[in-house]
């Protein structure tokens, strides 16, 4: 029998949670319950009828789900303040009903040794409103310091680039590559998978054509991405050595990787489950130019049938602002990326009410996956003793996304004007409520996401 003499710092009453199935943690079951929290943790589920709180919080009948994690963003801190920071790009996730993100190296400077890993985790204890942790970048200078980098507090893996993106870090020698996935015991492997040589070949391709963003897909086409995964796959076949790939933009990618699940794990962005070519660069031109590009809907349809057969893995919104006046350059100056975790979820549930995928699938996406994954200790679910990062959503409401809604330095978003259906309500994380209906309480208590494969 559960303790009912347990003073509860919060009791969330009648949500309907999506929980663990006590027998198989890889289910997710539907149930209308009681939630006890206790130090930032779930205390008890159900059974809460006489218990006593500090305080309640009537749900009435939203949906409550564990803790989501935004697997790939770029807050661009420290070096590009002006376009992002840690503090207002985790803002951005909370009020998107994000409750953790995972932060890439491409700043400046890049973050590829202790020290840079280090003071981003200084910057964000004092400024994030969410869980936070960091890639640190390969590159030429760190290969074998990698097995150490990655294992430090607040580090979730290696990012490694095989194209040219934002920024300077890319590694395109095979030997090299090889060195950075064969490492024993590795965190996780992140690829940005664009192979460096075609896109150096095809580059004038783009520049010899009149300046105009559809050019974007000429020059990083299917194949530059096809290349290389696959050389990404054939290394970690070689050394049994798991990879991650990040924002999988092509049919054939998702074809060729159903062989190789044993190895390789995968994460789409909301851009490309949402935006398709050249609709998306008639009406928006440069506001939608991102690496790897927003294909053709043939591409988009082939990735929401590879979600729906369980070949996806993870969404990441990999947002990467930069300011309306550098997008608005003409053709190719225009930077590539844009902002978007504090859309991904709204933009997903509408998905969800669009039928291309249910809401459990969603979790499993968002909260279970990520944490499974990358061995994050007592996240990723609603369960007992697990960490009360909650996020409620009502998937009745209608809203459109606007610009007064956005927290991102950057101000604008590619989806503003989108009416979508499905919005997070409510954000608890330590199991204190930060977002109430857009409004934020508090500050800052975003904390170091922890690992549990450090001996």
């Amino acid at each position: 029998m559960k303790n009912q003499e347990i003073m509860f710092d919060l009791i969330i009453k009648k949500a309907v949670g999506l929980l663990a199935h006590p027998n198989n943690p890889d289910t997710v079951i539907e149930e209308l319950v009681d939630i006890g929290i206790k130090d930032g943790r779930i205390k008890q589920i159900g059974g809460l009828y006489k218990a006593k709180a500090k305080e309640e919080f009537l749900a009435g009948g939203l949906f409550i789900l564990p803790g989501l994690i935004d697997t790939q963003v770029h807050f661009r801190e420290p070096g590009l303040e002006y376009k992002e920071d840690i503090y207002c790009g985790s803002l951005s996730a909370i009020k998107g009903g994000i409750t953790a993100f995972f932060e890439m190296p491409n700043t400046t400077p890049p973050t590829i040794n202790q020290q840079s890993v280090e003071d981003k985790i200084q910057i964000a204890q004092k400024s994030s409103w969410c869980d936070f942790a960091f890639y640190v970048g390969a590159s030429h200078k760190n290969i074998f310091q990698l097995p150490e980098l990655e294992k430090l507090k607040g580090c979730c893996g290696v990012k490694v680039f095989m194209g040219k993106s934002t920024g300077g870090l890319v590694v395109e020698d095979q030997m090299l590559l090889e060195q950075i996935i064969s490492r024993k015991n590795p965190r996780a492997t992140a690829i940005h998978s664009e192979d460096e040589q075609r896109l150096k070949r095809r580059k004038y391709l783009s520049e010899k054509e009149p300046k105009r963003p559809h050019n974007h897909l000429l020059w990083r086409d299917e194949e530059t991405a096809l290349i290389s995964t696959k050389k990404a796959v054939k290394i970690a076949r070689k050394y049994n050595s798991p990879i991650h790939i990040l924002h999988i933009s092509t049919k054939e990618e998702m074809e060729f990787l159903k062989q190789h699940r044993d190895i390789v794990s995968t994460e789409v962005t909301p851009q490309h489950l949402s935006l398709f070519a050249p609709d998306c660069y008639d009406r928006l031109g440069t506001l939608v130019q991102m690496n790897p590009p927003i294909r053709s809907r043939t591409h988009q349809q082939a990735l929401w049938k590879a979600l729906r057969e369980g070949l996806v893995d993870m969404i990441g919104s990999d947002h990467a602002p930069h300011t309306l006046e550098e997008k608005q350059k003409t053709y190719p100056q225009s930077p590539s990326g844009m902002p978007g975790t504090q859309t991904l979820l709204p933009l997903m549930l509408d998905h969800v009410n669009q039928g291309r995928l249910n809401l459990k699938l969603l979790v499993q996406l968002l909260a279970h996956n990520p944490a499974k994954k990358f061995k994050i200790t007592n996240q990723g679910l609603i369960k007992e003793g697990y960490k009360a990062h909650l996020t409620l959503i009502d998937l009745k409401a209608r809203r459109c996304i606007e610009s007064q809604w956005l927290a991102s330095k950057c101000g604008w978003s590619p989806f503003e004007g989108w009416e979508v259906q499905g919005w997070p309500i409510y954000v608890f994380l330590h199991g204190k409520k930060v977002m109430a209906e857009d409004e934020i309480f508090g500050s800052p208590i975003g904390r170091c996401i922890q690992f549990n494969d450090i001996s």
